[in-house]
């Protein structure tokens, strides 16, 4: 049996069609303070972008530092390129992302590998012959 998706008891067509006011109102208190306090014009030009590769108007994908971004409901299905503070990564967006910021899904730090240490690394180090 698949399993539907809803978003707090709503399925994703009911989603779509909501206002904004009402879909606040299924947003945590931290996505409705982001939300209301206002978009930036780097937000807004990132959803411009959005909607037309939604609607099947723009080609070139779709490149941002926008990390800060709340995935709503009309952005599912789009390939979005974020930067993760050294190269893009491709995000798709899915429904179980709504609600989410876009930089949750980009890791910006990678795992640490250390190499051999080298002369002076510690003190026993210190007396080991160079030759």
């Amino acid at each position: 049996m698949v399993k539907k998706f809803e978003y707090r008891g709503m399925p994703l067509t009911e989603l779509e069609g909501l206002s904004l006011e009402n879909l606040f109102k299924l947003f945590n208190s931290r996505q409705r303070r982001s939300l209301t306090r206002g978009i930036t014009d780097g937000k807004r030009k990132l959803i411009e972008e959005i909607k037309a590769a939604k609607a099947g108007k723009s080609k070139n994908a779709i490149k941002t530092h926008v990390r800060d971004l709340i995935v709503l409901p009309y952005m599912v299905g789009v390939t979005v390129n974020v930067f993760s503070g050294k190269e893009f990564r491709p995000v798709t967006i899915i429904p179980e992302m709504i609600g989410h910021y876009l930089g949750e899904y980009v890791i910006t730090n990678k795992r640490v590998t250390h190499g051999a240490p080298g002369v002076g690394a510690s003190r026993s180090s210190l007396y080991v012959p160079l030759k």
